[in-house]
């Protein structure tokens, strides 16, 4: 692999030869009780794999397919909630901006601040979130060819902001449908970043539900470890405890209490991966 910079957050180091990183959580906070219990779940199951875990929450979706969709609870409510979730389980979060508005009140309380996939192109978003100071997660559009990321990084750079992480989540395959190529992996490390591999949105099948986008979530095991042989540094997923009734993107996301496999899985690949890169 390249010479990738690592990127901290917090205690944690992301990049070639460090554990796997997960980024995890469901696609948008309902309540606080229910986004506590999917972060302290999490925290045990990465805990008893060695894996690190950044918890990922959307306080506002503001690219819902419906006018009618539940966006979540929104900027200040959300905000709280991931605020108390950080204190009270000690994990790092993450959340979505959509607004150059949102981001000085969302990097009071986000360790990581994402760029939607929809808004990698958005230069003043971009440059404005990256001038937060924050490390910044930003999801390469379904639009774009992997080696497009290399503007995009670029324009974060221009910040003085070194801290990036590109998330690979698929590309548009006609009508309703994404598919992975796996070189993107490969390609954007050779950009000198980590490289996240986001297994739930790669399996949605967007905006085909009618009002809703539907999903597969049973092809995201598989290519989340496919991700991982390739090179992947972390894995981004949704889950949910009970995902058929999850009020955001519950056709693609995992279930909470089935994914403790998944992880001893991802963690075996990733071993195999560095041992043989420092060989």
């Amino acid at each position: 692999m390249a010479n990738v910079n690592m990127v901290k957050i917090n205690d944690i180091l992301i990049g070639p030869g460090a554990p796997l990183a997960i980024v995890a959580g469901p696609c948008v906070i309902e309540d606080y009780n229910i986004t506590f219990e999917i972060a302290a779940t999490l925290k045990e199951l990465t805990r008893q794999h060695g894996l690190l875990l950044i918890f990922k929450a959307s306080y506002d979706k503001a690219n819902r397919t419906s006018i009618n969709a539940f966006r979540g609870p929104g900027l200040h409510q959300g905000l709280e909630i991931l605020a108390r979730i950080k204190q009270e389980l000690k994990l790092p979060v993450l959340s979505d901006i959509h607004r150059i508005s949102e981001i000085q009140a969302a990097a009071q309380v986000l360790d990581v601040i994402q760029i939607p996939a929809f808004l990698c192109r958005q230069t003043d978003v971009i440059t404005a979130a990256a001038a937060a100071g924050r490390p910044v997660n930003v999801k390469k559009g379904q639009f774009l060819a992997p080696w497009d990321m290399a503007n995009v990084i670029e324009k974060i750079r221009s910040t003085g902001n070194q801290q990036v992480l590109v998330t690979e989540r698929g590309a548009s395959f006609g009508y309703n449908n994404l598919v992975v190529d796996f070189r993107s992996i490969k390609i954007i490390a050779d950009m000198s970043v980590p490289v996240i591999f986001d297994a739930t949105h790669s399996v949605q099948l967007p905006g085909a539900g009618g009002h809703q986008s539907a999903g597969q979530r049973e092809y995201a095991p598989l290519l989340a470890r496919a991700a991982v042989a390739a090179g992947a540094d972390g894995v981004f997923m949704e889950v949910h405890p009970q995902p058929d009734h999850a009020k955001c993107d519950g056709p693609n996301s995992l279930h909470l209490h089935h994914i403790s496999e998944l992880f001893g899985q991802l963690k075996a690949i990733r071993q195999i991966v560095t041992s043989t890169a420092a060989t």
